[in-house]
């Protein structure tokens, strides 16, 4: 039978020895498998439909009444698993936190239970007329985010 946990160590075997990782697994109920993955410099198209053969032919024919969809987990959508955080260390990303709060910053750390945003503040320096831009980091634990996604530039 071709559940979750089968599709997704298919995809761990193919993936074992390449620098991509695994994002996501997904069975929709009208029987369509999505598969997500992901690399530090991104997705290529080839190495999607390499995966996507080498899955079709582990499933045999069992896997021929489902439509399989194999791709990156997409620039712009947000992270699912924390070693999207870690591909992103150092770049400019956009959070919302669970309260509401939207920052946007440079993603400077990030580990299993929180990540650090180093976001500009508008800060009245003592003894100054008028505040000035000030980079402020900012510590979240992993439980006060909705989401963080990379934020896209086009300066």
């Amino acid at each position: 039978m071709i559940n979750k946990e089968f599709v997704e160590n298919i995809a761990l075997e193919w993936l074992k020895e390449k620098d991509y990782f695994l994002v996501d697994v997904v069975m929709g109920v009208d029987k369509k498998i999505s598969v997500e993955i992901d690399h530090q410099d991104g997705v290529w198209i080839d190495d999607c439909a390499e995966l996507s053969r080498f899955i079709e032919e582990r499933l045999g024919e069992e896997g021929a009444d489902y439509d399989l969809e194999v791709g990156s987990a997409g620039l712009g959508q947000p992270f699912k698993i924390l070693r999207q955080y870690e591909c992103h260390v150092g770049k400019d990303v956009e959070t919302l936190t669970t309260d509401g709060r939207k920052l946007k910053g440079t993603l400077k750390e990030v580990d299993a239970d929180h990540i650090v945003i180093t976001v500009q503040e508008k800060i009245k320096p003592e003894g100054a007329k008028r505040p000035k831009l000030t980079d402020v980091d900012i510590c979240l634990k992993m439980e006060e985010i909705k989401y963080t996604k990379y934020l896209i530039s086009f300066k």
